[in-house]
């Protein structure tokens, strides 16, 4: 099995990649559903996350409001931090459940796991490689006030609080340039999957 962690800036277009990878055969663990999921009302991270930040991160039905939540972190990083702290630790626990019931049902699988803060919490070396999806910071702005229905500050302040694209391209492994159309997108993403297959089949000699 090849386990390949995929990465990049906020609304960098990483779905749209990975949504070709699992076109091709690859295995997604997602890693932003798997923190939602965990936060759901009686999930393992819901508790702490409402415990820390109050009660006033409810909607009406007990889930957590995510837009007001993320005004509170992406405006101060100190809570940003604590936030990641609660949620992460369940949501690898979870990750890696499911990456051994992939394992056992399909000996050489390549899974790609989708992980926003990969190179931010410093987790490459769970990873047999890491992926980058490059995308232009304004386009990013765009599709997050488009996708989340926050103004413009807020995306920013988002965009601001991950790590400088720059450093996250000297840190990966393969980069998917995504500034250009989806066909040239879906070029590189066809070579790079002939790498991963062959990488797996050596791994697995």
């Amino acid at each position: 099995m090849l386990n390949v962690g995929l990465t990049g800036g906020i609304a960098c277009g990483k779905s749209t990649v990975a949504k070709m990878f699992v076109e091709k055969g690859a295995h997604l663990i997602d890693f932003d559903k798997l923190a939602h999921r965990l936060q759901e009302p009686g999930q393992p991270a819901w508790q702490k996350v409402v415990d820390y930040f109050g009660r006033q991160i409810l909607r009406p039905d007990q889930k957590i409001d995510r837009v007001k939540l993320g005004r509170i972190v992406f405006a101060d990083k100190k809570k940003l931090r604590v936030l990641n702290k609660l949620v992460h630790p369940p949501v690898y626990r979870e990750w890696q459940l499911r990456l051994e019931k992939i394992g056992r049902k399909e000996k050489h699988a390549i899974v790609l796991s989708d992980v926003p803060l990969l190179f931010e919490g410093k987790k490459t070396h769970l990873f047999d490689l890491t992926i980058l999806v490059l995308s232009d910071p304004e386009d990013q702005i765009c599709r997050l006030i488009s996708r989340n229905r926050i103004s413009g500050d807020d995306a920013r302040a988002r965009l601001k609080s991950q790590m400088p694209i720059g450093k996250k391209t000297a840190l990966a492994d393969i980069v998917i340039d995504n500034r250009d159309s989806i066909a040239r997108t879906k070029k590189t993403v066809d070579r790079v999957w002939r790498k991963l297959v062959r990488l797996e089949k050596t791994k697995s000699a």
